[in-house]
């Protein structure tokens, strides 16, 4: 047994006093008020309540490692991304890894793979999958709804995997960005339960009122809680803090620990902020997480203070894994698994030829902190007959590669990425995962991304002679390596993306929800150009007018 002495902070009764706390192996024995006095404080740890743990470009075990310092103890996960690459076996992957750590990973059952009929992924899971994945104890909700049109026109398909949802009582995530008014009830009504893609105030409040639990998401990429923050204390209940995408960088440095300081800063009381981070999840999803009560399995953190939020020490299962500003939690190699099909690509791949009517073009419009998009129209930039990049504009050939065959390469612009020289190319493509690629020459984007067919998946940095490439060897998403290692690697390729020009502050995040179809407006998948406001393919060209 044991025994530990903080101030208390009991979130049921909103009340913080001096405590003796006793847990004996995985439970929480007695907590009894004493008049010693405590320097600490000890509370329940942290839930991140909407995260994809393959965009933080570690396994599991690894992603454990890192979260664990900033007072997380667990997530709830959606595999849509792994799923998206290897299907049901990718789901099993990262249920396996998860199971080899002390940390509390929840993983739903992908709901959309693919996500759309409009782009190639690597696998398919139908409704009769979801019934076979809703039915097991280690799968805990349906992942995130994105096909939104599909509930909203009853498409059956889409009905029957949240049907299977309901008939074994577990919750089904949603994601309808800007949905509102009565298509919002709709939605809802359905059965749908939770939103992270609010991206205003009053999107969030509509949600709100029609009972839905919306999530106040601060990841890489988007960032929404400037924008929902103030609700919070009018719907304590009903909020919950997630990140969505955390990639390596910024989890080495924070995670839901940072939206807790924030909220905290503002002003709000520290018990509605602590009742959105670490029990709302908890009683939504029915998370076998404790709480820090009495017969609770022993789960929980010691701070400095409820301002700075210092996290002293990480308990999981009665389980000492951070402690001392050391980590307990041991590195777990595992076999990758990929699935990566395309060969090398010639310079000819990469060429738009200049339409015979009209040389005015449709723009994807980048935007700082925004998975949404808006469209532009420009003049395009000719040279001997074809298209090509445009640098005093700030307009960037964009292409996207499919993976998983060798086909046509679909090729658009887009702005704001302000790149003078050199190209960018992912693997990490949002949502089925096939090679996205930003640059200036169509030299460039050949050399960026044949580096990532050669290692089968990864990122790539193109400047002149030199180039960085960081494989991911599984699923082209993820690395087998130590968590601190990818996340310098992760890192210096960055900061050598911002060195080709761009003010982006995460360039490589933003790069990777370009072909993100289900968000509006303008996005370019392996098919070509969509309009995510009509859900269908549109044209580069614009007819004159």
């Amino acid at each position: 047994m044991i025994t530990l002495f903080h101030n208390y902070v009991d979130l049921h009764q909103r009340k913080i006093y001096p405590a003796e706390i006793q847990y004996d192996k995985d439970k929480i024995i007695s907590i009894k008020e004493t008049k010693q006095p405590c320097n600490h404080f000890i509370l329940p740890g942290f839930v991140d309540a909407h995260i994809h743990i393959e965009s933080s470009m570690l396994v599991p075990s690894e992603f454990a490692r890192l979260a664990v310092r900033h007072g997380t103890v667990a997530t709830v996960s959606d595999p849509h991304e792994i799923a998206n690459v290897c299907g049901i076996e990718g789901v099993n992957f990262m249920i396996n890894n998860a199971k080899k750590v002390p940390f509390k990973f929840h993983f739903g059952a992908p709901s959309c793979v693919p996500a759309t009929a409009f782009e190639t992924s690597g696998a398919i899971i139908n409704s009769d999958d979801i019934n076979d994945l809703m039915a097991r104890e280690d799968i805990y909700f349906l992942s995130e709804m994105m096909n939104y049109p599909g509930v909203l026109f009853q498409d059956e398909e889409v009905m029957r995997k949240i049907d299977f949802a309901k008939a074994h009582g577990k919750p089904v995530d949603g994601h309808a960005p800007g949905l509102r008014g009565e298509q919002a009830k709709k939605y809802i009504d359905a059965g749908i339960s939770t939103d992270h893609e609010c991206f205003t105030k009053e999107e969030a409040l509509d949600k709100l009122k029609c009972g839905m639990k919306i999530l106040i998401r601060e990841g890489s990429a988007a960032k929404n809680f400037e924008a929902l923050i103030d609700l919070l204390p009018d719907y304590e209940n009903e909020m919950m803090f997630c990140c969505d995408d955390k990639h390596p960088d910024e989890l080495l440095l924070h995670h839901i620990n940072q939206h807790v300081k924030r909220a905290i800063a503002k002003g709000i009381d520290v018990f509605t902020v602590l009742q959105a981070a670490c029990i709302n999840p908890v009683l939504h999803y029915k998370l076998p997480v404790g709480l820090l009560q009495v017969h609770d399995a022993a789960d929980f953190i010691v701070v400095n203070n409820l301002q700075e939020f210092e996290i002293l020490q990480t308990v999981i299962d009665g389980i000492t894994v951070f402690d001392n500003n050391i980590c307990h939690i041991h590195s777990v190699h595992e076999e990758p698994i990929n699935h990566f099909q395309c060969s090398e690509k010639s310079l000819t791949d990469f060429v738009i030829p200049a339409a015979e009517k009209s040389h005015l073009i449709r723009v994807i419009e980048a935007l700082e902190g925004q998975l949404i998009t808006r469209t532009q129209i420009i003049q395009a930039k000719i040279e001997n007959q074809e298209l090509v990049s445009d640098i005093e504009q700030d307009v960037l050939k964009l292409v996207v590669v499919n993976r998983y065959s060798d086909a046509v390469v679909a090729k658009a612009f887009i702005k704001n990425f302000g790149f003078t020289r050199g190209a960018i190319a992912s693997t990490v493509a949002h949502d089925s995962h096939n090679i996205i690629c930003v640059g200036v020459t169509d030299q460039d984007i050949q050399r960026a991304v044949n580096a990532l067919v050669l290692c089968k998946g990864g990122i790539s940095v193109i400047d002149e002679e030199a180039e960085l490439v960081m494989p991911l060897s599984v699923a082209g998403l993820m690395s087998h390596h130590k968590a601190e290692e990818i996340a310098a690697q992760y890192a210096e390729a960055n900061t050598k993306a911002k060195a080709l020009g761009s003010k982006l502050a995460a360039p490589f995040m933003t790069l990777s929800f370009m072909a993100l179809l289900v968000i509006p407006q303008l996005k370019l998948s392996d098919k070509g150009l969509f309009d995510g406001e009509k859900f269908e393919f549109i044209d580069l060209f614009c007819n004159p007018s």
